[in-house]
């Protein structure tokens, strides 16, 4: 009898975490959710005991020395994915890290190049890939469903951060990588990039911070909220595509998360769960047939994030059985690297107030 080849996960941090990747690999067949790491030792001891995971620690090079462990869920602050993310290739394990990529381009390239080096898993947490609507909306551009494209167009909207009342947390700071650009503009950029299969030529960035300082848990001190809380981008595709980005963590009203494409026959709009489809004319919005959505197991929160990662989860889950260093479709190290450079573009962009220009890669 062929034993099961069982994979074992290790998670460093309890955010995300806790609320979305413990739940969903616990519901994956073949896989263990066996170590969890947290600067808080108390997290990492709750998230354990609360979900049965063996072992629990305040050294995330712990995990990555566990024998145990095949795959390192790296979630976060960005400040510290590209050090976690080389340690972990260098000790052989397969490694999925949070969004966005790093700090910086520089960072991300140097995670980049240790993946390529080391030929392991290496990918970022991308999820939204993996719905339904988003990759039936890439299949329909790419037979050529709408025609030749003209523009794409992505919204993100909330008021999460709106109240200045909201305790001062890494969020609030752009030396730990924080900021709505790069926790929802990471996700922008690779749908754009997802989507159309071409790479941005050019971009111009304006961020914005309102709320001057928040008070720090704990100490309850005012500290400076450096990170912006809206950015609007526009993104040029070579000379016949272009895009915008609208992003805000501190509107009021209904949470918006639209991703439009408009062709010279048609258009696209992908809102959550949802694919519509609308021929030009006809000025509707029909629905585009998709699979019925699967029942959540419990704990997972019903959004387009987790339903995402629990997708994600499996082909990742699979690919490590099989002994595979790739995953179909997922992000890699090299795409969290090319949207990072869309990323400082933009920052570079809002600092010098004009457009920036960016060098294709190959």
């Amino acid at each position: 009898m062929t034993r099961e080849v069982r994979v074992g996960v290790g998670i460093i941090g309890t955010g995300f975490a806790r609320s979305t990747q413990v739940p969903a690999f616990r519901d994956c067949p073949g896989v263990d959710v066996i170590s969890i790491a947290s600067a808080h030792p108390e997290k990492a001891a709750a998230v354990a005991r609360d979900f049965g995971i063996p072992h629990a620690t305040a050294d995330w090079r712990d995990v990555l020395a566990h024998p145990g462990v095949d795959l390192v869920c790296i979630s976060t602050p960005p400040a510290l994915h590209r050090e976690m993310s080389v340690e972990a290739l260098a000790a052989g394990k397969a490694v999925l890290c949070e969004k966005p990529t790093a700090l910086n381009a520089s960072e991300a390239e140097a995670m980049f190049a240790e993946a390529r080096a080391r030929g392991l898993l290496a990918l970022l947490d991308h999820e939204l890939r993996f719905l339904p609507a988003r990759r039936r909306a890439r299949e329909l551009i790419r037979e050529g469903g709408l025609g030749a494209v003209r523009h794409a167009r992505v919204a993100h909207r909330s008021d999460n951060r709106a109240s200045a009342s909201r305790p001062w947390d890494w969020w609030s700071d752009a030396g730990q990588g924080g900021g709505v650009l790069g926790a929802i503009g990471s996700h922008a950029v690779d749908a754009l990039r997802f989507l159309l299969g071409r790479e941005p030529s050019a971009v111009l960035g304006a961020l914005k911070t309102h709320t001057a300082e928040r008070v720090e848990p704990g100490t309850r001190a005012s500290r400076p909220v450096t990170a912006d809380e809206e950015a609007s981008v526009l993104l040029r595709f070579g000379q016949d595509v272009t895009a915008t980005v609208d992003l805000s963590s501190v509107a009021a009203g209904e949470p918006v998360h639209v991703v439009e494409v408009f062709g010279a026959q048609g258009a696209l709009r992908i809102e959550r769960h949802q694919l519509w489809r609308s021929a030009v004319g006809s000025r509707t919005w029909e629905p585009v047939a998709l699979p019925a959505l699967e029942p959540l197991p419990a704990g997972l929160p019903d959004n387009e994030w987790a339903r995402g990662f629990r997708l994600f989860a499996r082909e990742v889950a699979e690919a490590l059985r099989q002994g595979l260093s790739s995953v179909e479709s997922a992000a890699t190290f090299e795409d969290g690297w090319r949207n990072q450079l869309v990323l400082d573009a933009a920052r570079r962009s809002h600092e010098e107030r004009r457009w920036v220009e960016l060098t294709p890669q190959g």
